[in-house]
């Protein structure tokens, strides 16, 4: 099976008898409902699982469900005789979002602590934020995403060894040795081909076959343009528009969404799209990287609302759009082809799968910084930017945005396919594989006390 991280997470929070319910919350084909089964086999003697997608589409006997009795109650209708002990018994509430009511039960479930129990869902956000009675105190919420490039070399046969050798090389800024950089490059541009969604990288593992893992990737991507029923089929076409436009965005210099562009009429604002950016944001399949003008830590507090870019959420599903089956473009990293979209999908989808808020930098007179990111250790902001070809150490927007001594930089960061490892000044440069060791509480102090 695929090793994924959240196992950890999900299993520590299982076994810590917390009465708090674990909602585990993302996209569609992320692997969420396999992770939660396979941790809760190994911890718990009796499981029940209840699919609400499935009951709403059948006997709809949690349609109704309002207090803790009726739910025990119909839960026993399905598995009475898995009912046990609360250190035994696991209830698994998969698709929690087809029934937003019971995102409200969740809160007296937890009070009442009969039973253990997990919930996962899409749409978390959107449900909640549509829950009158949201459950907050008795519910811990995590994101799950599609693998992340450390979680694919895992799948590709790397051992914990060989990964915890290259994190202290980056640790101390150093850069592999050439065979072992070749490898990872390697290694990278197939994950740029496969990307995270465990089905493609499964069928890629038995197959090796390039056809078999689109065909994977387009049905997926094809779920999710189709895939907003809470909507009328206004706000369906309107979703798949702007769903539809992220891949071109990609590739205009700017990257950035036009409102107007969306249907193609003047004066159009992101006000008249709010539902569908937070459809696709909340949904996971979209990633969000709001305009800074004014970087200051946080970056939160000076975040622009309306010079806003979105990424997919899956490397995988922009090369398939992008090259189709052509794989040599990208594994030749052919000198006519502009992988700078590509590159900057991967960087977005990493770092948000390791805890990110992200933003850019936007200045009309100064240019664009890919990415900023918060330095919790430091209290400051640190900038990438992301470099796809041989041109690497040209960047007049960093450099400008890095002796800007109002900005208080302390450093910043060039990603790229290069393996030497040099610093000039604030910007250090490091190959792009390095991106899947970065993580807000790197360096920081855990053991504050106050």
């Amino acid at each position: 099976m695929l090793y994924r991280k959240i196992e950890s997470l999900i299993k520590e929070h299982l076994q810590s008898g917390s009465p708090k319910i674990l909602l585990v919350d993302g996209a569609r084909q992320v692997g969420k409902t396999y992770i939660i089964r396979h941790a809760a086999s190994q911890l718990f003697e009796n499981v029940i699982e209840i699919n609400m997608v499935e009951d709403s589409l059948g006997d709809r006997l949690f349609a109704e469900t309002r207090t803790v009795d009726d739910f025990y109650l119909q839960v026993s209708m399905i598995a009475g005789d898995k009912m046990k002990k609360r250190e035994n018994t696991l209830i698994f509430i998969d698709e929690i979002q087809a029934y937003p009511h019971l995102l409200t039960l969740l809160k007296f479930l937890s009070q009442d602590n009969k039973f253990t129990y997990v919930a996962s869902g899409s749409l978390l956000g959107v449900t909640l934020s549509e829950t009158t009675s949201i459950p907050m105190g008795s519910i811990r919420k995590v994101r799950m995403y599609p693998l992340d490039f450390e979680e694919f070399l895992y799948a590709n046969g790397m051992n914990e060894v060989a990964i915890n050798a290259m994190r202290k090389k980056f640790d101390r800024l150093e850069a592999l040795d050439e065979p072992m950089h070749k490898k990872m490059m390697d290694l990278f541009r197939k994950y740029l081909l496969v990307g995270g969604l465990p089905d493609a990288v499964n069928v890629y593992l038995a197959q090796k076959n390039i056809q078999a893992v689109r065909e994977v990737q387009r049905e997926i991507h094809d779920y999710y343009a189709a895939d907003a029923s809470k909507y009328d089929d206004e706000r369906k076409l309107m979703i798949r528009r702007v769903f539809d436009l992220i891949p071109s965005n990609m590739e205009n210099k700017k990257k950035r969404v036009v409102a107007q562009q969306i249907e193609n009429k003047r004066g159009k604002t992101f006000g008249d799209y709010a539902d569908e950016f937070e459809y696709l944001i909340s949904a996971g399949i979209a990633l969000k990287v709001q305009a800074i003008s004014n970087p200051a830590f946080p970056l939160i507090e000076s975040a622009g609302k309306n010079l806003l870019k979105l990424y997919l959420n899956d490397v995988g599903i922009l090369t398939g759009i992008l090259y189709g089956n052509n794989i040599r473009a990208v594994l030749d990293d052919q000198r006519s082809v502009n992988l700078g979209s590509v590159y900057e999908t991967v960087v977005a989808s990493e770092l948000v799968a390791h805890g990110y808020e992200l933003f850019y930098y936007d200045n009309r007179s100064k240019g664009e910084v890919d990415y900023l990111i918060d330095d919790y250790s430091t209290l400051s902001t640190v900038p990438i930017e992301v470099k796809s070809g041989k041109d690497y150490t040209v960047h007049s927007a960093l450099n400008a945005f890095t002796q800007n001594e109002d900005y208080h930089i302390e450093k910043a960061y060039v990603v790229s396919n290069e393996r030497e490892i040099m610093t000039k000044g604030k910007i250090t440069y490091i190959p792009i594989y390095y991106i899947m060791f970065f993580s807000p509480n790197a360096g920081s102090d855990l053991n504050l006390q106050f």
